[in-house]
């Protein structure tokens, strides 16, 4: 048989994991296996022609909430132009409520439910064989016009499963593209709104079988390998272990883990803070809510002073960047909750915070329960809610005002200066601000149309003026501030007026080019002749101190600064930020600014 395997990732750069497990169990009986990934971007007439072309006699596709609707349309066209073609789905969208499925999608032949590797292989025997499907445990087919659903499998041992890692294929792509590595299936947990609650246990891989298969994905140029496992750190020394493994062989490789914060032992957080180099580990937290009551409700454990007193510790090391997640709409978590969680989740500065909407995934014991807390949701993936008995769909839309504007101003670093100073001086909470400045967005029409760059900041400024900010001098310096190191290259426009006229600036740059030391011996060490900071750096008056405000959180506008920024020629190198004291004579020393990935001004 020809057989394919297929699914439509939600982008180009993510892998199918499932896929090449697939694959790895089944091929050394069938041979012909083609792993092809599609994207939920690409047509579907250009999806079915290239599936058309391969002339497969069986498919499968594996199903999940972002691909499912988009997996449909291509099952529909398939079965047309290919009437006999064998169509298996599988994947945990399709392994709950399996026979709604089947009826759901009558192009479909089987449905692979759950861990899918050896019934894969199952019943790709049978169809070769006699197709004896009653005995092909943990899948679902039909008979005489009505669905079967056979009993489930039991399950693997998983060093029975050869490794998904190795295929010849695959590798030279690995450099641009998402690795995902798992060391352990299942979860110890039972969060109520997730689909690992249902699985009992944790079973893990063989730790030599894991480590080759690192070295392997490191060695053939890997750059991002993301471990699926849903919390990787429960198993202490196994944790312990892979660290000390990465740490000594990541070769610029970057790993990232959905970790446990709140579990996360003492011993473990002061090794990584000792020996992990910055930039290779990325940690996942979940935390979804600080509400106790909710968390009880949702069978949630969790501490949030041990939560919190992990996130600070690495984030002090400055090590590790943090992702941390939260989920609006979850039991007893109104607007005023959802607030107070953001805030208390919020003050933690993680890199990036997430802010979901709760999910009525099926087969999971909030779906179940919907109707006890008067849930509405989406009738099809990805079925998310819209609203309770508590939080309507007006408070529903205002949240997610509050994640377009943090996703566009804190997750993705564009203003790291400024926003800290409008949460920390301007307004009562950080809610507040993403909440009103969200508001604003929508209220003037953005949210229908594209934006550049500096458009970010020109409507950042529209917002601001229009409230009557405060310090608007003071706030558009650190705007400024920003604006620059967003550039690799000198920006070749900017949406201000420049404070110095072009005589001034010409004036500063001559004296900044024959007196650097005035400076500081770094901006010395550059060795920049006039031509070339006239070529690669930009000068900016400050009205207050930037060096007093980084160090002490206040402003100064007794000692005005220029601020210098050099962009290195080639764009590789860091941008460099100069400070140097404002006199009419010449620039004497200020010393230098390399402001961090998060500031800390104003905490």
């Amino acid at each position: 048989m020809n057989i394919v395997l297929s699914t439509l990732n939600a982008k180009y750069i993510h892998t199918s994991l499932s896929l090449r497990y697939l694959k790895s169990f089944s091929r050394n009986e069938f041979p012909n296996i083609d792993i092809v990934e599609y994207t939920i971007k690409d047509p579907a007439m250009n999806i079915v022609s290239d599936l058309y072309q391969r002339k497969p006699d069986v498919v499968g596709f594996s199903c999940y909430i972002w691909n499912i609707e988009e997996t449909i349309t291509v099952i529909g066209m398939l079965r047309k132009i290919m009437p006999e073609l064998t169509i298996v789905l599988g994947g945990p969208e399709v392994s709950y409520d399996t026979e709604f499925w089947m009826e759901r999608i009558p192009e479909v032949d089987f449905i692979v439910v759950g861990e899918g590797e050896e019934t894969f292989l199952h019943l790709l025997k049978e169809l070769r064989g006699d197709r004896a499907l009653y005995s092909v445990f943990g899948a679902a087919y039909r008979k005489n016009g009505r669905v079967i659903v056979n009993p489930p499998r039991p399950k693997l041992q998983l060093d029975a499963i050869p490794t998904p890692h190795r295929f010849a294929e695959d590798q030279p792509s690995l450099a641009n593209r998402v690795v995902y590595f798992e060391t352990s299936r299942g979860c110890p947990f039972s969060c109520q709104f997730c689909l690992s609650s249902i699985e009992v246990g944790v079973r893990y891989f063989d730790m030599e079988r894991t480590k080759s298969d690192l070295l392997y994905l490191i060695e053939s140029g890997a750059k991002l390998i993301k471990f699926v496992d849903r919390t990787f750190n429960i198993k202490r020394e196994y944790a312990m272990e892979i660290f000390e493994f990465l740490i000594q062989n990541h070769r610029g490789c970057v790993f990232q883990f959905e970790i446990t914060a709140d579990i996360m032992r003492p011993e473990v957080l002061d090794y990584l803070a000792e020996n992990a180099p910055p930039g290779i580990f990325r940690f996942e937290i979940g935390v979804q809510s600080t509400n106790d009551l909710t968390n009880s409700l949702v069978k949630r454990r969790q501490n949030f002073a041990k939560l919190t007193r992990t996130v600070t510790k690495v984030k002090e090391s400055g090590k590790i960047d943090q992702h941390l997640d939260l989920i609006a709409g979850l039991p007893e978590e109104d607007y005023g909750s959802f607030r107070k969680t953001f805030n208390d989740v919020f003050e933690l500065r993680p890199e990036e915070l997430q802010l979901g909407f709760l999910k009525m995934l099926r087969g999971t014991g909030m779906r179940h329960d919907a109707d006890k807390y008067g849930y509405v949701y989406m009738d099809r993936a990805p079925y998310e809610i819209l609203g309770n008995d508590i939080l309507p769909f007006s408070d529903l839309i205002r949240i997610k005002r509050v994640e377009d504007v943090l996703e566009k101003y804190w997750n993705a670093h564009r203003m790291d200066h400024t926003v800290e100073y409008l949460i920390s001086k301007e307004f009562p909470s950080a809610f507040d601000f993403f909440q009103a400045f969200g508001d604003y967005w929508e209220g003037r029409g953005w949210q229908k149309i594209g934006h550049q760059l500096e458009d970010l900041f020109t409507r950042l400024q529209s917002f601001l003026e229009h409230r009557g900010t405060p310090d608007m001098d003071v706030i558009q310096g650190l705007m400024k501030l920003d604006y620059f190191l967003n550039h690799k290259y000198k920006p070749r426009k900017i949406w201000w007026d420049f404070t110095l006229d072009k005589s001034r600036q010409a004036d500063y740059m001559l004296r900044l080019a024959e007196q650097p030391g005035s400076v500081s011996e770094s901006f010395a060490a550059l060795g920049l002749e006039e031509k070339e900071l006239h070529k690669h750096a930009m000068i900016e008056v400050l009205p207050f101190s930037l060096e007093h405000y980084l160090q002490e959180g206040e402003t100064d506008r007794s000692q005005p600064q220029l601020l210098v920024v050099y962009y290195p020629p080639d764009g590789s190198a860091r941008v460099r930020t100069f400070l140097a004291d404002l006199e009419p004579a010449s620039p004497t020393v200020g010393g230098s600014v390399q402001p961090t990935k998060r500031p800390t001004a104003g905490r």
